[in-house]
């Protein structure tokens, strides 16, 4: 089954969104296999935005990255990548969808309140980057029974 991060930026965490965004989630049926709170780092953030690292603007996502800690999560699911990223929404909040996260909470085009994965090759970079292997965690979701067809089910 595939996987991704989600991070919840610091904006997201001072207005006190974590809660409505793993709801969303959850009610997609999506499973959460990993979360944790991560104050970030210079080097982390190298790693983390290395396609950015030369670009005028990194210094100011560093410094907002630091500003307080962030909330890094693994979902888990059926064409995880892409549906988390249909439920985020546009990366600039004016002109994400209703209904998605950045199109509900977000007007700006850099506090967009929320990170998502975009492709499996950088879903398992990320991951990488925030969690131990031990803080990923493999179970059985009953509701994996309820919301996939026979073939879209995880192989045990």
């Amino acid at each position: 089954m595939e996987k991704t991060v989600v991070l919840v930026k610091p904006d997201g965490l001072q207005r006190g969104l974590i809660g409505e965004i793993i709801s969303r989630f959850e009610r997609k049926g999506l499973k959460l296999a990993g979360i944790k709170m991560v104050s970030l780092t210079d080097e982390i953030l190298d790693d983390w935005y290395v396609h950015h690292k030369d670009k005028d603007f990194f210094p100011r996502v560093k410094v907002f990255m630091k500003w307080t800690p962030i909330v890094a999560m693994v979902w888990e699911g059926y064409k995880v990548i892409e549906v988390v990223r249909r439920i985020v929404g546009e990366r600039k909040g004016y002109e994400a969808e209703a209904g998605s996260i950045r199109g509900d909470f977000g007007l700006s085009g850099g506090l967009n309140i929320v990170h998502a994965s975009d492709s499996e090759e950088n879903a398992k970079r990320e991951i990488g980057l925030m969690f131990n292997k031990e803080e990923i965690f493999e179970y059985d979701s009953l509701v994996e029974e309820l919301i996939y067809d026979e073939e879209e089910k995880p192989r045990k």
